[in-house]
Formats: structure tokens, C-alpha cells, sequence
């Protein structure tokens, strides 16, 4: 069952493929979304990434929460559903 977690505190920098392969280290990314600003395009300092299995999101979560990525500490935990 794949796994979306929310990643905060992103880099203006990172793009979706920095993102991606930051997070191929744990296991099979199956998305990935950065958040943009609709009106500029750049983005917002938060996305997205599914993992195919609870094993990887956890690994990511655990090796990544509060930790440095492209000069920024980054949050990593799981994505809440829309209300």
C-alpha cells in the first residue's frame, strides 16, 4: 500500500527531480509534487512524495525528519487527508 508524506520546509532551489531521487535512497517514489504558486510559479516551500510501502515511508521519515537537504532542514512526515 503506497504512503504519501508531506515534506516541509523545501529549499525555493529543489525541484521535483532533486526531490525524487532524494527520496529513491528509501524505496520506489511513485510521485512527486512540489507546490507552486499559482501566480509566479515558483514554489512554495512544501510538496509531496509517495513511496510504494509503509517500510520505505518509514525508513524516509525516520533518516530525514529535521534533517539538511539542499542548505534547508527539512520536515518529513505523513501526509494528513484533506478534510
Amino acid at each position: 500500500m503506497s504512503v504519501t508524506l508531506f515534506v516541509g520546509g523545501l529549499s525555493w532551489g529543489t525541484d521535483d527531480n532533486a526531490l525524487r531521487a532524494k527520496f529513491e535512497e528509501y524505496g520506489t517514489v511513485e510521485e512527486v509534487i512540489i507546490i507552486r504558486d499559482r501566480e509566479t510559479g515558483r514554489s512554495r516551500g512544501f510538496g509531496f512524495v509517495t513511496l510504494s510501502s509503509e517500510e520505505e515511508a518509514e525508513a524516509a521519515i525516520a533518516d530525514l525528519n529535521e534533517k539538511e537537504f539542499n542548505g534547508r532542514n527539512i520536515n518529513v512526515n505523513r501526509a494528513s487527508e484533506r478534510s
